[in-house]
């Protein structure tokens, strides 16, 4: 058993050493293929750490009336957190609006005086509700203008709120993130069945400049395994191989990005790939591996059902 699998995995690599150009064709084949997998991955963690960036900056905010009295407003914000959509709800004081007003526009002398010419405070409180998921704002927009919210006595006391303004931005982000998956998975499927024609073709041509070898074996009553998986080891090789020179080429491809996307956005992506070097590398290799082995069987099957 040992010595057959010693003379089968010698005989993929001797068809992999014959196959020449053809074998460094599907070997760059297969490294596009792969480099595409490793680029979702690495345009996925770059796209969620924008989107949740961009996430923290977008909430829903309440704006109350001067006259709402403060115990009306926290039993609204006792009922919003209650709601399975909401992550947080923050409570900011009538003064502390006052108080932010100000610092942000202490270089505007006009405004400043005119507000220190008023006696009262001109601004009412708000609550910043924070939902879980982009998704799920319009649920928490549509409970402010249900019955639920009107239990509350709530309504009568709320200004405006200003989700339609940000309706727009949220739409967005929620196209972008669904959008970005279909796209990945389309772009992996289409190059995933590239790289498969491809390694199929090169094994198959291996296949007929060895028939006539294929052809002693099964006169000699080889088994299919002892003739088909030489070329199931050829289609390993060409993943392990194939594998190996993508995460070498990323490795300055992320250098380069991280130095600029860690001044842009903040984020250290050689960092990411260097701390998740192995994940990668496993998820590559498989990847790889399965492709070239399945190309190989599917190949060696066909002939061996002629």
């Amino acid at each position: 058993m040992i010595t057959d699998l010693k003379r089968i995995i010698k005989a993929g690599f001797l068809n992999f050493s014959r196959g020449g150009i053809v074998s460094v064709s599907a070997v760059m084949q297969m490294v596009n293929t792969l480099a595409v997998i490793v680029m979702i991955i690495l345009l996925q963690t770059v796209l969620y750490f924008s989107l949740n960036a961009i996430k923290d900056k977008v909430d829903v905010t309440i704006y109350f009336t001067v006259s709402a009295p403060e115990s009306q407003i926290m039993l609204l914000k006792t009922s919003l957190e209650k709601l399975p959509e909401v992550q947080h709800v923050s409570y900011v004081s009538a003064d502390q609006v006052l108080k932010t007003f100000r610092e942000r526009h202490e270089n505007d002398y006009p405004t400043i005086q005119a507000l220190d010419e008023i006696s009262v405070n001109p601004f009412g409180a708000e609550l910043n509700v924070r939902a879980k998921e982009v998704s799920q704002y319009e649920s928490v927009a549509n409970f402010l203008q249900s019955d639920d919210a009107l239990m509350a006595k709530s309504i009568s006391i709320i200004d405006k709120i200003n989700y339609n303004k940000n309706k727009d931005i949220i739409e967005e982000l929620n196209n972008i993130i669904s959008g970005s998956k279909k796209l990945s998975l389309i772009l992996t499927l289409y190059l995933f069945i590239s790289s498969l024609i491809t390694v199929f073709s090169t094994i198959r041509l291996t296949i007929f400049f060895a028939k006539e070898e294929i052809s002693v074996m099964r006169l000699v009553g080889a088994s299919k395994m002892r003739i088909n998986g030489p070329f199931m080891v050829e289609g390993a090789i060409y993943g392990i191989i194939s594998t190996v020179i993508t995460m070498v080429i990323f490795w300055p491809v992320t250098v380069w990005f991280g130095r600029n996307m860690t001044a842009f956005l903040g984020l250290d992506l050689y960092g990411y790939y260097a701390s998740n070097f192995f994940q990668i590398f496993v998820i590559v290799l498989l990847s790889g591996i399965f492709l070239g082995m399945l190309s190989s069987y599917i190949a060696a099957r066909k002939y061996l059902n002629k």
